[in-house]
């Protein structure tokens, strides 16, 4: 009986997370293995910019995740995220004839044209259907209800179309199948807001080493989404332009770093140490420290759109590494003046694991678990030799999975889910193959008409009906002689 697991990779600003858990019954997780590579040399902000070595990273993840499974990998779940990635707000309308009955065919009609909309060198990974106007009244759900005119209000999920061909283009080169490509935010979302969050409305905000991820949920819906090139790194950079290496600015950050101190609480006198020689002053540490900060909160605070500013009864919640600097809520709270602020450590999801970055329960993990939950394909393959070479860097030539999806049509994706380059290739056979099917039906059932048509006309016809007169008095003829 072979192993069922799933595998989740996150790429990352500063590094790629490759994780394998089991999914139990009683809804927990058991998470595997888990391995990081240094991805600094080939991600920046989350996109892939040299194909080659992100490939490699991805080969050396998938090989060490096999080491530690003793099984080969068929498959992973890949999160998709990075500056490019925005929401624009989109509206699809149709006039109907009279009192017309919406049927679940219009409905599947203006999300088939709000998904081919097209934008200049971008791509719609997702839409998120915010509602609809069916008349004068807004609907969540306008099937079965009478109008003259239904308008679909969407918020479409964009991506620069090179940064989502070089992201597929890695995994083919490296030999690896994507069982599903799912947009980050959104997976991270759903592990660490709950129901009540989601529908009084929030903002959750994902503070990364490079980019921070903004995310606004009203009514259970995804409002807004952006995401914002500065991260925590930023941070880091600013401490070093204080004469010192990045090293040891990240060392000073993670032991001294503050969102908000008091200014009565600062000793004009006292230094901080760099190393053994060096100090820098206590005074301009925190100014550094809180004006980077002060810089990416405000920032944050104008992704949220005015229609939600003061309708966040759920706050704003906050993850990721960036989120365990000290007195972080304070500062949201003095920026944006929402009390509500609440630090997501961890996963609501029930995590069963000893690896020790697992249960750190620091935030850093959150979005490659969160991939881990959406899961539902066996990633598992066969059991590997352990007389053959576990550290090769060559993966085997990609094989078809044991279980594959059918080619979705894009109306039929879930939210949150981005098709890969595979499913949109088969969807796109698919609907030519169905197309052409359609095709020959409807040129046989003309044939079959045109064929009926003739035959009408035949009999219709002068010298049809004459000979068919000439027959009628023959046989009559006949008849009285006899």
């Amino acid at each position: 009986m072979p192993k069922e697991f799933i595998v989740a990779i996150e790429l990352g600003s500063s590094k790629m997370t490759g994780i394998a858990g089991k999914k139990n019954l009683d809804g927990s997780i058991q998470v595997l293995a888990c391995v990081k590579e240094d991805a600094s040399a080939c991600i920046r902000k989350g996109v892939v910019y040299n194909i080659d070595k992100t490939a490699q990273c991805l080969t050396n993840i998938v090989s060490r995740l096999e080491k530690q499974l003793k099984t080969g990998i068929t498959q992973v779940y890949v999160g998709v995220g990075g500056q490019s990635i925005r929401s624009i707000r989109n509206l699809i309308s149709k006039d109907l004839p009279g009192e017309t009955l919406v049927t679940q065919e219009m409905v599947i009609e203006l999300m088939d044209a709000n998904r081919n909309m097209k934008y200049p060198d971008q791509e719609i990974l997702d839409a998120a259907v915010q509602e609809y106007k069916v008349d004068s009244q807004f609907q969540l759900d306008p099937v079965g209800i009478q109008c003259s005119r239904i308008e679909g209000n969407f918020l479409n999920i964009l991506q620069r179309r090179t940064f989502n061909k070089n992201l597929n283009k890695c995994f083919e080169t490296a030999n690896i199948n994507i069982a599903e490509l799912y947009l980050a935010p959104l997976a991270l979302a759903d592990s660490v807001l709950t129901e009540a969050e989601k529908r009084s409305g929030c903002a959750l905000v994902d503070l990364g080493a490079d980019t921070t991820t903004v995310s606004v949920y009203s009514k259970n819906i995804l409002r807004h989404l952006a995401v914002i090139p500065l991260g925590s790194n930023n941070i880091t950079k600013d401490i070093a332009s204080l004469q010192m290496e990045e090293s040891d600015a990240e060392k000073m950050k993670l032991k001294y770093a503050s969102a908000f101190t008091d200014n009565n609480d600062i000793d004009n006198n006292m230094k901080y140490s760099i190393d053994q020689d060096r100090q820098v002053e206590v005074r301009k540490f925190i100014e550094i420290v809180e004006g980077r900060l002060e810089e990416i909160i405000a920032n944050v605070w104008c992704q949220v759109p005015e229609d939600y500013c003061d309708k966040l009864l759920g706050g704003i919640i906050l993850t990721g590494g960036g989120s365990n600097i000290k007195n972080i809520e304070k500062a949201f709270q003095n920026y944006t003046h929402i009390d509500k602020i609440r630090i997501a450590k961890f996963v609501t999801q029930t995590i069963n694991s000893t690896i020790a970055d697992i249960n750190a329960h620091d935030g850093r993990m959150n979005t490659v678990l969160g991939l881990l939950a959406k899961g539902d394909i066996n990633c598992a393959g066969s059991e590997i030799n352990p007389n053959g070479d576990l550290f090769s860097n060559q993966r085997p030539q990609q094989q078809e999975t044991p279980e594959q999806r059918r080619a979705r049509q894009a109306t039929e994706i879930p939210a949150g889910v981005i098709r890969t380059a595979d499913e949109i290739r088969r969807a796109e056979e698919e609907a030519q193959r169905k197309k052409e099917e359609e095709e020959r039906i409807a040129r046989e059932k003309a044939e079959e008409e045109a064929r009926e048509e003739a035959r009408i006309r035949k009999e219709n016809s002068f010298w049809n009906k004459a000979f068919k007169g000439l027959k009628e008095f023959g046989k009559k003829m006949v008849e009285e002689e006899e």
